[in-house]
């Protein structure tokens, strides 16, 4: 049983990146010309969200959102979650119709083709590096003068332990929205790690539930209150955490 697991898996994560590189190879000359300036930033968003829709349906993944207060059209916010696999970079983008730009990992620019259009329309960040952590800074505070809104997962990435439920939040995300008084858009991914997460020979198909909360505001607010503000977010995503396992657990109990 086991041996027939471990096929499913190999074969199902190969599928995986067939699937991100076949609506890229149809898209490829109308995504180059989105990405060579940036007005065309918008369109390219547009793609990247059909993308997504297509890679989640392919792997059988459905999503269930659940949103206390919808984001209004031509306006910036700082989107937060917390971060636990590779598909909530595709779950992300289904969900939000509102044009963002990732604040992601170099190291995701090395994938085949996927990281052709990933450097050149993400804000890369090199964690080791604290003068490419001020790039990121200037280069976001850029898109949200142009009206785009930014993403970012604040843990600064996928723990290395996957018990870990919520890991510390770093403070850049709290930074740029209190700089700009831009919204927080708290998110909680419930499902991801259970469905897609980093470790190979794990995963299935399935529900991705999400929450989305109520914006924290920041307007009149300073970088003295970034502290509160980033605990505030986090004990928003970790309480949600612990209600969707408390609500996962009664299920199994109820059947």
């Amino acid at each position: 049983m086991r041996g027939l697991k471990i096929i499913f898996w190999t074969l199902w994560r190969v599928w995986f990146y067939i699937l991100m590189a076949i609506p890229i190879l149809v898209m490829f000359p109308f995504l180059v010309l989105s990405i060579l300036t940036e007005s065309g930033y918008p369109y390219f968003f547009k793609m990247a969200r059909i993308w997504a829709k297509f890679i989640l349906f392919g792997m059988g993944f459905y999503y269930k959102i659940d949103k206390n207060q919808e984001m209004e059209d031509q306006k910036s916010y700082m989107i937060v979650a917390n971060h636990t696999s590779m598909a909530d970079i595709m779950l992300m983008l289904a969900l939000t119709k509102n044009p963002f730009v990732f604040v992601g990992k170099k190291e995701l620019s090395k994938i085949p083709l996927f990281g052709f259009f990933y450097k050149r329309s993400c804000i890369l960040v090199d964690r080791s590096s604290s003068k490419s952590r001020m790039e990121v800074f200037n280069r976001a505070q850029k898109r949200i003068n142009q009206g785009l809104s930014i993403c970012i997962f604040p843990e600064g990435g996928v723990p290395d332990d996957e018990s870990v439920l919520l890991d510390t939040f770093k403070d850049g995300a709290f930074r740029l929205a209190l700089d700009h008084q831009i919204p927080i858009v708290p998110i909680t991914f419930a499902d991801n790690k259970k469905r897609f997460s980093y470790t190979f020979f794990s995963g299935s198909p399935g529900l991705m539930r999400v929450k989305m909360h109520s914006h924290i505001e920041t307007l009149g607010k300073t970088a003295h209150n970034r502290k509160e503000i980033r605990e505030e977010v986090r004990d928003i995503i970790y309480s949600q955490l612990e209600e969707f396992e408390r609500t996962e657990d009664e299920n199994k109990f109820a059947f």
